[in-house]
């Protein structure tokens, strides 16, 4: 058995980089369930940034904003608009995997450095991946405190404050690349983190009338970390991976998938709360069965919910798409429930592409 140079325990957080973290953390709490657990900034003697760490269940979110008009913030800011800067990766020791990944050839975005507080200490180092993201290990094993040292604990108080959605970990998380680019991205993952290639999907799977587009799917030994990888494909017109990179300015995360245990109580609580998600025709459903077999829950509920289904080997799953939840045509997140099904719902890329295409439409970008 090959020894995994890389072992991962997971996602540790997902940092976004926002024009103004204090109302975007509130939308997370508000709209999708989320708790604020910490913050840093000017109280806390950060003078550059203020950043709120949002939780629920396993996930964190780190939601970054600038003080700054020149800074690094503010330039991924005008660049991309809102979007992930950060994917932080929890593991054991974080300086063997710096060490490990920028052997194999990966750039260094920031050496190893240990970060202490009253809590204890953290190690965290970084390496960039495609566009301007980058990956963060962190080493978390000697620490108590609520995020990282540098953060204190804060909430918001309340009386309204909204109760968790349901939502439990990340996951999948999608990148989109340029024209031709995923294969390097994809070796990169092979070559630099240790990665398995897991499935491939060509614009023969992933086709409308109209547009089309290429993807890999990478995931580490134990199977806790996968991504994604995207790149356009010929069509007849702009495909949803060319409108991402034409308004994002480049290669970026273009979705994170979020498991839960009932997809129907979580999505009609995200709807209740005013989250929007992509629709697809009420056809859909007319042979659903036929194409995926017997299934635990009832057809109307998906039906009025608009839930996706499609089964693979090894069980089925279940999935929902938000729109974009910034006003550029970027980022945007799946609801996914496995029962079984490891797979990533092939059987219905095309409704969901067309679904995508109506509202590229809709914004003069198909």
């Amino acid at each position: 058995m090959e020894q995994d140079f890389l072992p991962l325990k997971g996602t540790d957080y997902v940092e976004f980089y926002v024009g103004n973290a204090k109302q975007s953390a509130r939308y997370y709490q508000e709209a999708f369930g989320y708790e604020l657990i910490a913050y840093a900034g000017p109280e806390t003697n950060v003078r550059d940034r203020a950043s709120y760490v949002l939780q629920q269940d396993k996930i964190r979110l780190v939601l970054t904003s600038s003080l700054l008009p020149e800074s690094d913030i503010s330039h991924h800011v005008k660049t991309h608009g809102d979007g992930v800067k950060v994917l932080a990766l929890w593991v054991d020791d974080a300086r063997k995997a710096y060490d490990e990944t920028t052997r194999r050839g990966a750039r260094s975005a920031q050496e190893p450095k240990v970060l202490k507080d009253e809590n204890g200490e953290v190690v965290t180092a970084s390496i960039y991946t495609y566009g301007d993201t980058i990956h963060t290990f962190v080493e978390r094993n000697n620490y108590r405190g609520p995020f990282l040292p540098g953060y204190v604990a804060k909430s918001f108080s309340s009386k309204a404050s909204k109760k968790p959605v349901g939502l439990k970990y990340i996951d999948h998380c999608v990148g989109n690349v340029g024209w031709g680019e995923m294969n390097q991205w994809v070796k990169f993952y092979e070559d630099v983190m240790g990665f398995k290639l897991l499935i491939t999907f060509d614009d023969n799977d992933i086709s409308t009338e109209y547009t089309a587009l290429m993807s890999k799917v990478v995931s580490n030994g134990n199977g806790y970390v996968k991504f994604p990888i995207n790149e356009p494909a010929e069509g007849k017109k702009k495909s949803q991976i060319e409108e991402y990179l034409d308004f994002y300015r480049g290669a970026g995360v273009q979705h994170i998938a979020i498991a839960t245990d009932n997809i129907l109580e979580t999505v009609a609580e995200l709807k209740n709360r005013g989250v929007e998600f992509l629709m697809v025709p009420h056809t859909y459903y007319d042979d659903l069965l036929d194409r995926v077999g017997t299934i635990d829950e009832d057809l109307q509920p998906l039906k009025d919910l608009n839930i996706l289904v499609d089964r693979d080997e090894e069980g089925y799953l279940l999935q929902i798409f938000t729109k974009p939840v910034q006003d550029r045509p970027t980022l945007f997140y799946e609801i996914i429930q496995r029962k079984g099904a490891k797979s990533f719902g092939k059987g219905n890329f095309k409704a969901l592409f067309e679904a995508i295409e109506r509202e590229q439409a809709l914004r003069g970008n198909l």
